[in-house]
């Protein structure tokens, strides 16, 4: 499928990042928060469910696993809040997609909720580098948060635009990606508060501008 070959070519480029280390482990405030607690999709029709759409809800559901235990990571090891804060909306994608999953009676993918553990190797192995590139610093911790995000809002958008026509998809994706914005932006400014200016490692310049620029968003997610 297009948007998850996309998503694998761009996290593969991840694992080869240069990571610069950075002595300074100090946290920044929380994030605050602007999801909705709960989100339902009931209302939606069960439409019919397309291979590429199949496969991609099957693929997110485990693409936010990723971020959501790869910040738990983080966050025990550096105490940062952003990463508390953020693993916690992740778990919140996790939800809605498991939603999906249940609504259209498809296979988990997600056999185990513990940390680490995915159906994908793929995306096991991406967790280990990305951990472990992570724990060589707070900054290189915050430049992987920041990274992944950007990655999502790629794949994400490419899913809008070319596999998915379902509303409730199309629902609960444009919320992925209302989160994602705000994700990246909370990474960014954590390391502006250890003094890095971030550069957009995955995003054109025009479409990270003029999401930095922009406030925080109001999602249900």
């Amino acid at each position: 499928m297009k948007g998850v070959k996309n998503f694998v070519v761009f996290v593969l480029l991840l694992i080869g990042l240069m990571m610069v280390g950075c002595s300074d482990d100090s946290t920044s405030a929380p994030t605050q928060s602007v999801y909705s607690s709960t989100f339902d999709i009931s209302s939606l029709p069960k439409e019919d469910l397309s291979e590429v759409e199949l496969e991609g809800v099957l693929f997110v559901r485990e693409e936010e696993k990723l971020a959501r235990d790869t910040y738990l990571v983080l966050g025990e090891i550096w105490g940062a809040r952003v990463f508390e804060n953020i693993s916690r909306s992740e778990q919140r994608h996790m939800d809605a997609m498991k939603q999906l999953i249940d609504k259209y009676e498809l296979e988990d993918p997600v056999k185990s909720d513990k940390i680490g553990v995915f159906t994908n190797e793929t995306l096991k192995a991406l967790f280990d580098t990305l951990t472990a590139q992570g724990k060589e610093s707070l900054e290189a911790a915050l430049r992987v948060g920041a990274a992944i995000e950007e990655i999502d809002i790629l794949d994400i958008q490419k899913q809008l635009d070319e596999n998915v026509d379902n509303q409730d998809i199309t629902l609960v994706y444009n919320n992925l990606m209302k989160g994602s914005r705000n994700h990246l932006r909370a990474f960014v400014r954590n390391l502006a508060n250890i003094g890095v200016t971030y550069e957009p490692q995955y995003l054109d310049p025009d479409t990270y501008q003029s999401i930095i620029s922009t406030p925080m968003e109001r999602g249900r997610l």
